[in-house]
């Protein structure tokens, strides 16, 4: 089976993402034990943000088996991410 990751590059001052975590709350639910869901804060681990060159927040990473699957900044609704989920656990 195949490693999936979505990680959310976040900060706490960041309104936007403050809206994006219900969103991600709803499919951390939905794919319970299919995706792992990663919040990373921006300000405090910055060689991640660099290692995916995160320039504004939010900005999601989702990751199959070590790869990037797909980048997303920006607030992004659940249906789109949830056809991307389901993509990438294919």
């Amino acid at each position: 089976m195949s490693k999936v990751i979505l990680m959310d590059f976040a900060a706490d001052w960041c309104g936007p993402c403050k809206m994006q975590d219900p969103i991600l709350e709803e499919l951390e639910e939905k794919f319970k034990g299919q995706v792992e869901f990663k919040k990373i804060d921006v300000d405090s681990n910055m060689d991640m943000s660099s290692k995916y060159k995160i320039s504004a927040v939010p900005t999601l990473i989702l990751e199959k088996d070590g790869e990037v699957f797909k980048k997303y900044i920006g607030v992004t609704r659940a249906a789109v991410l949830e056809v991307d989920l389901k993509a990438a656990l294919e």
